[in-house]
């Protein structure tokens, strides 16, 4: 099996892992742990293995005047992402949370221009019109559907926002340190974060940790493979393929949350979220779809016709 061959199996892999924990962590709120005690075991777990994998295979200082804007990454990519996200999902249903998350590339791609001074062709322009046209229709179609919550909805977006705005942050940082040390770093400001969120120690303080063992699993689950291995395998993936094919995977995310959400709820591992999806929402994907192609696609050209 060629590498190549092996870095798409990797990040196709990643992308259904995602799309598995829009369904199954759904599961854990709020009935045995609340969004952010839950977000403060995946990042205090998740820096531990990064800090334990850095120390052994990484020994990388990074330069103080670099700190601060670690830290911002950190607020944007773990706190705040993480925050609205799982408050999000414990409100509205897996099925729109994996649709919103596909304007993420749109998202950077506007951010880049106010940040970067990156340039917005016509090409781009006309995609990301398509794409949050896509996206303000299935906002409004919120609180509709089975599970559906506007509120829920509006911090998903939030969540994807604030990647964005962190994917556009880390961009030099990843130029100068190696992948594992940004990333540490960044989750270690980013769980000082999270712990100094109010919520976080008092609803800590009052959790019963006697939970099932499907719950422990699922926990687990979230720790070790949603955020830890999916790391992993996005940077062995990156190491043969371009960042743009990478970010194309993101757009199997809202079948992948259909199709899982099917499957666990006919197997008993999770509610039934089916009734969330509806032929107009799976419209306005493919017009989410439709924008982040022309967006992101370099074979899409516009050609302007002067009249004579």
């Amino acid at each position: 099996m060629s590498k190549v061959l092996k870095a798409h199996i990797a990040l196709f892999s990643v992308n259904a892992i995602y799309g598995a924990n829009h369904v199954i962590a759904k599961g854990v709120m709020p009935d045995y742990l609340t969004p952010s005690v839950f977000i403060f075991l995946r990042a205090s777990g998740a820096t531990l293995l990064f800090w334990i994998f850095k120390i052994i295979f990484v020994r990388e200082k990074v330069q103080r005047k670099d700190l601060f804007l670690m830290a911002l990454c950190g607020l944007f990519g773990v706190a705040m992402n993480q925050l609205f996200f799982f408050h999000g999902l414990s409100l509205t249903s897996p099925v729109n949370t994996g649709i919103i998350m596909t304007v993420n590339p749109i998202l950077v791609m506007i951010l880049s221009f106010f940040l970067l001074k990156e340039a917005i062709t016509w090409r781009k322009s006309i995609g990301i019109t398509i794409g949050a046209t896509g996206a303000i229709l299935l906002t409004l179609t919120a609180g509709t559907g089975s599970g559906d919550s506007l509120i829920g909805d509006l911090f998903i977006f939030i969540n994807a926002t604030s990647y964005a705005l962190y994917l556009v942050l880390v961009k030099p940082l990843m130029k100068k340190y190696a992948p594992l040390t940004v990333i540490t770093y960044v989750f270690t400001f980013g769980l000082l974060y999270v712990m100094t969120y109010p919520p976080t120690l008092m609803e800590l303080s009052v959790t019963d940790f006697q939970l099932p063992t499907h719950i422990v699993f699922i926990i687990l689950f979230v720790i070790v493979s949603v955020t830890f291995l999916t790391y992993l395998l996005t940077v062995y993936g990156l190491q043969h393929v371009s960042p743009s094919v990478s970010s194309a995977y993101i757009y199997l995310q809202p079948v992948l949350v259909m199709l899982f959400a099917v499957i666990f709820s006919a197997v008993g591992l999770a509610e039934d979220y089916t009734g969330s999806i509806t032929l107009e929402k799976v419209l306005y994907m493919l017009i989410i779809f439709i924008g982040v192609y022309i967006t992101s696609s370099s074979s899409f050209q516009l050609k302007l016709v002067k009249k004579n």
